[in-house]
């Protein structure tokens, strides 16, 4: 039996049909919170320490970032509209790239030069930028936003859809652990306040005005889960895919991508666990995605010739020229002040990139599960390292990985699960590794935050 033309064309890709279920893959968060199972922002506080410093590092964020990342964090929270007037966030962590590749990308991708690039890391409709979905996961967990009041008896705030009413959208639950803190009220109402909207006139990531809005009046962001983040998923969707087309950007753009997350905290709609859960989210979207062999070869490889070859177009150069001659990415959004029992996440340049990605893995959390625990590299995480290390093994970009990995028992970590711990992924130290192969095959991490190369004592030793 012949099989017709389009339906061969049509046939899906392995990964397709195999995406990750994130639900299991997030239940450490069900060592601090269990919901009530209705969906209704309801439930247990299990943890009070770990929830109260989620809940500290919050306000603390959001009252403490400078107006110009408050600007930056509702860029990040505009999604491309019905019209393709506005940008996502597939644009705006370009701004990884440096000052000069970013702007080529953005251009390129708002003029169509770039469309297989846009058809992979669209946050709306990527085959990566959009490859996984957190309705399941937030409908599971059903946690409170942190802008909700505790208070139910609190006032309505005027223009807030019907539903977002204190009555229905609240966090009493946790109500009990806030009154008589420093970050709430008497109440035990968080001490968030609200980014109002704006127009964006910088035509920065779109050649039009666009309209920013939180949307802290929506139905559907007061009444949706907090945990985990869905900006942060396609932050980190379109973050992995731009660093694994371009692993010579790839710290700074992991960098760019964790900023994104923590754009979602300046907001004041989400708290550091969710961040954490929407990086779990993207790392195994990206290694899905990057593990199916035909993808691999007809949709991503093709997209990383594309971009290479368009900035050798826009800039009459190789990549590594081009990088030399632009100023990196950098960022500063506490003005120099550090978080608590944390840095001021300063960027400046690579080793801060990564220094500053690091923290936000876990953002000063207590280590409340298994200390110690050993290397634990979930299947496929290493087929995030193709394009960086584009000559080692699958066991030795395992290796590169169990090397660079964080210490197990912070939040979200499952090492010791069949699944791995995709928290304990350290991708902007893994993707900046100089790293050893020994004429017997191992592969030792030397250092990390420069580079990425092999030195290879076999080839030395036979030259």
């Amino acid at each position: 039996m012949s099989v017709p033309i389009a339906a061969v064309a049509a046939a899906p890709y392995p990964s397709d049909t195999t995406r990750p279920d994130i639900v299991p893959l997030l239940s450490g968060y069900s060592s601090y919170w269990t919901p009530s199972g209705l969906n209704d922002l309801h439930g247990t506080v299990d943890d009070a320490a770990t929830v109260q410093r989620d809940d500290a590092l919050t306000v603390w964020i959001n009252q403490h970032a400078t107006s110009a990342e408050k600007f930056l964090a509702i860029q990040d929270s505009e999604y491309q509209n019905a019209t393709s007037t506005a940008y996502d966030q597939s644009l705006t962590v370009s701004t990884g790239l440096g000052s000069q590749l970013s702007s080529l990308y953005v251009k390129g991708r708002n003029s169509g030069a770039l469309p297989l690039t846009s058809a992979l890391i669209n946050s709306s409709t990527g085959s990566t930028g959009a490859y996984v979905s957190t309705g399941a996961a937030k409908a599971a967990y059903s946690h409170p936003r942190p802008y909700l009041p505790s208070d139910p008896a609190a006032s309505p705030v005027a223009g807030d859809a019907a539903g977002c009413v204190p009555a229905i959208a609240n966090a009493s639950s946790q109500q009990a652990i806030r009154v008589g803190t420093s970050w709430a009220d008497a109440q035990g109402n968080l001490l968030i306040t609200r980014v109002a909207p704006v127009v964006d006139t910088t035509h920065q990531f779109s050649p039009n005005d666009v309209s920013l809005d939180a949307g802290y009046a929506s139905a559907g962001i007061c009444l949706g889960g907090s945990f985990p983040s869905g900006h942060t998923t396609t932050a980190y969707e379109a973050g992995i895919t731009l660093a694994t087309l371009l692993p010579e950007l790839a710290p700074e753009i992991l960098a760019r991508a964790s900023e994104a997350g923590n754009s979602r905290i300046v907001l004041g709609v989400h708290y550091p666990l969710d961040i954490m859960g929407g990086r779990i989210d993207g790392e195994a979207a990206l290694a899905a995605r990057w593990s199916d062999a035909q993808f691999r070869d007809e949709v991503l490889q093709p997209a990383r010739a594309e971009l290479l070859a368009y900035f050798q177009k826009t800039t009459g150069h190789d990549l590594d020229w081009a990088i030399a001659h632009q100023k990196p990415y950098t960022s500063n959004p506490y003005e120099g002040q550090k978080m608590p029992g944390g840095s001021a996440q300063i960027v400046s340049g690579r080793q801060s990139a990564v220094a500053v990605y690091s923290e936000r893995m876990t953002y000063g959390f207590a280590q409340t599960g298994n200390k110690g625990a050993p290397a634990s590299v979930p299947d496929g995480a290493s087929n995030l390292l193709l394009t960086t290390f584009p000559r080692l093994t699958e066991a030795q970009r395992t290796s590169v990985l169990a090397q660079t990995e964080i210490a197990s028992g912070y939040p979200l970590d499952r090492s010791g699960t069949s699944a791995g711990s995709w928290e304990r992924l350290n991708l902007a130290k893994a993707m900046s590794a100089t790293v050893l192969v020994t004429p017997a095959g191992s592969a030792y991490v030397l250092l990390t935050g420069g580079k990425a190369r092999v030195i290879d004592l076999g080839s030395l030793f036979h030259h």
